[in-house]
């Protein structure tokens, strides 16, 4: 990854951390936040596990930092609120404090202690907001509608993706353990399909090893019951095959159990997909009813009746395309989610 020059350094105003190597929620939101912001103020990246073509300082040259100006600091975890304070105090580095909560929790200790160093604190939504124990704006996250869009030729698509061009595909999205709700879209699928073959269901994402046994329970299940052809787990998939994937939709699924935001039914939305999810997360902020359906979480029977409603009725699934799409464009584009974390950045170094 190339880093800035001295000159680049300098003129940052904005540190954004990530200290995670794997692909997670909180990396997406830096990868996806940063291009967006940095067309409006100078803004860096710092740490592992980040595309190369985002403007990045190293580590190293973090504890080097010049103290020509104040520079925010915008820490999303607990170990980059630990960095921040470890580099203002013991390295005197002049950065002012900020951190994003997702969480929908009540906080640990530690974590309330490091939240109250903090000069500027976000919430993601007015219910992680209600767990802070100090003042926070909410910033809901947004979208790029410009790498989330439909596309004019879904057939081809999917015979590209190696996916039934003719069939009706729901989608799930997101690593493979209980906490998403696999296992219940599964139950709803070994009582869906047997009567509708033109249903598939494909999965993306991780399955860890401590996930493996939930995995192979349920593919037992599918196999059993003769659908192991037709809900497929696809595994941990180049981002842009992810983007490619939601473009070829008819149905999107997040059946979480919790969830601290959740991302993926805003980028299924923007590619003009409708989405069926439990009443997680933001997920109750983000759908209205003639773009998707909400279900009590950990409810299967609730999630089987929903996805029945809309597998059944086709018209419905073709005329809400482009209103899931209008919708993600006019209420929950990712400019917006910047403009709002600038206006915060730029009180702090006013």
């Amino acid at each position: 990854m190339p880093e800035l020059t001295s000159a680049q350094i300098t003129a940052t105003e904005v540190i954004a951390p990530n200290l995670k190597k794997r692909l997670s929620g909180v990396t997406t939101t830096v990868v996806r936040l940063v291009p967006v912001m940095a067309r409006e103020i100078g803004i860096a990246t710092t740490g592992p596990g980040l595309p190369p073509d985002l403007p990045h300082v190293s580590l190293g040259q973090m504890f080097a930092l010049p103290r020509n100006r104040w520079r925010v600091w915008h820490a999303r975890r607990n170990t980059e609120m630990v960095l921040g304070l470890i580099l203002r105090h013991l390295f005197r580095r002049k950065l002012r404090l900020m951190f994003t909560s997702a969480a929908q929790r009540h906080h640990k200790s530690l974590t309330k202690w490091l939240i109250r160093q903090q000069e500027a604190v976000v919430a993601t939504t007015p219910q992680a907001a209600g767990y802070l124990e100090v003042p926070a704006t909410v910033v809901m996250h947004g979208v790029d509608t410009e790498i989330f869009h439909p596309v004019a030729d879904r057939a081809a698509l999917r015979r590209d993706l190696g996916l039934d061009e003719h069939a009706v595909i729901l989608g799930c999205f997101g690593r493979v353990r209980a906490q998403k709700g696999v296992d219940l879209l599964v139950a709803a699928a070994l009582e869906l399909l047997p009567a509708r073959p033109d249903v598939q269901i494909i999965f993306t994402g991780r399955v860890t090893e401590e996930h493996r046994g939930f995995h192979a329970d349920l593919m037992a299940q599918l196999t059993a019951a003769g659908l192991a052809d037709r809900v497929r787990f696809l595994g941990e998939l180049p981002w842009e095959d992810v983007v490619r994937h939601y473009q070829a939709l008819d149905l999107f699924v997040a059946p979480a159990r919790w969830e601290g935001f959740g991302l993926t039914p805003l980028e299924a939305m923007a590619c003009g997909v409708p989405v069926v999810a439990a009443r997680v997360g933001a997920f109750e902020a983000l759908i209205r009813p003639e773009v998707g359906a909400l279900v009590p979480a950990d409810d299967a029977p609730a999630l089987t009746d929903a996805l029945r409603d809309w597998i059944d009725d086709r018209a419905r699934l073709a005329s809400a395309r482009a209103l899931a799409r209008d919708h993600v464009a006019t209420n929950h584009a990712i400019e917006g989610e910047a403009a709002q974390l600038i206006a915060i950045y730029r009180q702090l170094l006013a």
